[in-house]
């Protein structure tokens, strides 16, 4: 098999499991004066590890902003959000921080590949910021490489790639660290329908081997391969 179970994925499927992540009453608002203009409002969601989580809904719904906060990139929020039995809304900067890197991993539509590293490089990168050794650090990457069928790829720059491939490095390069969970903001959103269908599939397999994803997308057909899809509109949930 091309991806390994996750332990903690298939000791759930035996029992009942605590959530992965746990969302009460979340709101996110900016002010100006006397003006609140709310972003979320009261989002309350609990993600089971193994699920395939779709998040949709109108631009301006709220939808990427709601992945930030799950993804600890965003702290200015108010209500309680526990990860893996953590309390994110009250960690300070740093532990929040090493708490995403070592259990988020991150998709972008934009794919954020670094352009003066090449794909070997761009894949390195996470186990850099989580002071992973050299000597493993080569050995997970060359690992990588072979299970996505990039090993003659892996001196290339992002510049002599396709949007797929490097769409296909930016999730190789989430998932490197093992992580617990992926988000994915319209990760096929810059690409054609057979690259779209290409990376989708590989969502699923990551998933039927363990891994929890969130995705954002405004796609029906990308919505039908996940679970279960929770509707966003100004700012509100209608799960």
């Amino acid at each position: 098999m091309l991806f390994t179970p996750d332990p903690a994925v298939a000791a759930a499927a035996s029992g009942p499991s605590a959530p992965l992540l746990s969302l009460r009453n979340i709101e996110k608002a900016h002010r100006a004066g006397s003006t609140t203009t709310y972003v979320l409002r009261r989002i309350t969601l609990d993600v089971a590890p193994g699920d395939f989580v779709t998040i949709m809904g109108p631009s301006g719904a709220g939808k990427s902003t709601l992945l930030s906060i799950i993804g600890m990139l965003d702290a200015e929020f108010t209500g309680e959000y526990h990860f893996r039995g953590h309390p994110v809304h009250a960690l300070a900067h740093e532990k929040r921080r090493a708490l995403a890197r070592e259990h988020i991993g991150f998709v972008f539509q934009q794919y954020h590949l670094l352009d003066e590293l090449t794909v070997a490089e761009n894949l390195s990168v996470p186990l850099d910021y989580r002071g992973v050794g050299k000597s493993e650090r080569a050995a997970r990457v060359a690992d990588v490489l072979d299970r996505f069928n990039m090993v003659g790829k892996k001196d290339l720059y992002p510049r002599q790639l396709s949007g797929g491939q490097q769409q296909l490095v930016g999730i190789a390069r989430a998932v490197i660290g093992e992580p617990s969970l992926i988000l994915a903001d319209e990760p096929t959103g810059n690409l054609h329908s057979a690259q779209a269908r290409e990376i989708m599939e590989l969502f699923a397999r990551l998933n039927a081997a363990g891994t929890t994803i969130i995705q954002v997308t405004h796609s029906d057909e990308n919505a039908r391969y996940g679970n279960r899809t929770i509707n966003l509109k100004d700012g509100w949930m209608d799960a």
